[in-house]
């Protein structure tokens, strides 16, 4: 019996399992990310790629739930590939490995589709927050990288009170927004809150909805462009 995942079928015994593509052009750094998440139950290395053409094929192949993916590959980088791939019909998401000296790739990132970033060197504890983050619609954000792209492309203000453009949001979707901006996913959030995950996924929901934007990303820019959170 089988069921369907990306418009292709997905045999039942895998549909428990976050089914991962590892597109990086290094041997080591894929196989050291293959051995972190397998040895997780609930995740499992479907294919791999050496260079961003290889990428966007095994994307169309495999099916999978979430892109790792390298800036730099050859044949297509990685940034291009994320492009062709979010046209795809149902894409996968996409979390974006990058380093600090690549902080000009950031914003053509989220350009291009990405749902997150994390560093090479993060911790595995990190790596496999991040996937299971975005295999349930989430993202994460290194909240490195988030300062660094504040820095780099929003002019924040001083504002007299609470910012006209966040008038609409209650305290709790507030904090949550806060929580958002410092790069922690919803269960963290939900965590830090004391409340449940499902409830941070309505606060989120209703928040984004209410700013009328599109993801957790453009979000932490409101949040910093509009002076509610200021860079360290």
């Amino acid at each position: 019996m089988t069921r369907f995942r990306h418009n292709r079928a997905v045999p039942d015994e895998m549909s428990d399992k976050i089914r991962v593509l590892v597109a990086d052009d290094q041997t080591l750094v894929r196989t050291g990310f293959r051995v972190i998440l397998e040895a997780e139950g609930d995740i499992e290395v479907v294919a791999e790629a050496d260079t961003g053409t290889a990428a966007v094929r095994q994307a169309q192949l495999v099916a999978p739930d979430v892109i790792l993916m390298d800036i730099r590959m050859p044949e297509l980088d990685g940034l291009s590939a994320t492009e062709q791939i979010r046209r795809q019909p149902d894409p996968p998401t996409i979390i974006v490995l990058t380093t600090f000296d690549q902080n000009e790739y950031v914003y053509r990132a989220l350009r291009a589709g990405a749902a997150g970033f994390l560093l090479k060197d993060s911790p595995s504890s990190r790596l496999i927050a991040a996937v299971r983050a975005a295999a349930t619609g989430d993202s994460l954000i290194e909240p490195a990288i988030t300062r660094r792209l504040v820095e780099r492309y929003v002019e924040p203000v001083e504002p007299k009170g609470m910012p006209p453009e966040l008038a609409t949001l209650t305290e709790r979707e507030l904090d949550v927004l806060r929580l958002i901006a410092a790069g922690l996913s919803n269960a963290e959030i939900a965590a830090e809150l004391v409340v449940a995950e499902t409830t941070v996924k309505t606060h989120v929901a209703r928040l984004l909805t209410k700013l009328g934007i599109r993801d957790r990303v453009q979000a932490v820019v409101v949040a910093y462009r509009t002076g509610f959170v200021k860079p360290r």
